[in-house]
């Protein structure tokens, strides 16, 4: 299963496309986009949420812009949303997707720079936004992928949309899909626990065993212990 969420979309609600081919079945849900206005939308949120309700998500799409220049604390806002909403796993299973790379970039800026810095400034606010430290990055990094589905997209001798870079886009995409889906990390089953997190009322449970033993080795036993040496130094009355 395919997660595709978009930082801003015309999207109402969730679709989920299924494709089969040999044997094997693709479904890839398209999520509205979260951000309404200058915020994030908790009902979207919640409308995903229940969408995805029992269902496990292998791959998760971040989509974001190439030709935007700077990231800012609303995008921060959307990774801890969706952080939050479906927990830290689920960057492990992450794709960051930037869309219009038919791009020309600033005067001064080539092209693999102007994207490597666009790379750089939005995962630094992927890994804020979901608390992820720079180690566990390094350790198993979040794949950045660009696309192109306009008109103005060059193709290649085999009739494939290509990047600035040469770089066929569609069969470079699948492939990373494909690495990110099989890769050791499980699924995310996004179930009640997970969406609606702890129970409150369990929070303290564990501690019970904890408290009891206390009362009774701290506090009965040395009332015990108290009637006892009561008892023990207790005169008999001489009518006995």
């Amino acid at each position: 299963m395919v997660m595709h969420v978009i930082f801003q979309s015309e999207t109402p609600r969730p679709v989920m496309v299924s494709r089969s081919r040999a044997g094997f079945t693709l479904n890839i849900i398209d999520t509205p986009g979260l951000v309404e206005g200058a915020y994030v939308s908790d009902q979207v949120l919640e409308t995903i949420k229940r969408f995805l309700l029992n269902k496990t998500i292998d791959v998760l799409l971040y989509v974001d812009r190439l030709d935007l220049y700077r990231v800012d604390n609303l995008d921060k806002q959307v990774v801890k949303a969706i952080t939050d909403s479906f927990g830290k796993e689920i960057w492990r299973k992450g794709i960051v997707v930037l869309t219009h790379a038919q791009f020309s970039p600033p005067d001064g800026l080539n092209y693999d720079e102007f994207f490597s810095k666009r790379s750089e400034s939005l995962m630094k606010i992927v890994r804020q936004g979901s608390r992820i430290s720079k180690k566990e990055i390094q350790d198993s990094p979040i794949p950045v992928v660009l696309v192109e589905n306009s008109g103005r997209c060059n193709k290649n001798e085999h009739d494939e949309k290509i990047l600035p870079t040469g770089t066929p886009w569609i069969p470079n995409l699948v492939q990373i899909i494909t690495d990110v889906a099989l890769n050791r990390s499980k699924g995310i089953l996004v179930d009640r626990k997970l969406i609606e997190g702890p129970n409150p009322n369990d929070r303290g449970k564990l501690f019970i065993p904890l408290i009891l033993a206390f009362e009774y080795f701290f506090v009965i036993k040395r009332i015990q212990k108290w009637i006892k040496d009561d008892i023990s130094r207790e005169t008999k009355p001489s009518w006995e």
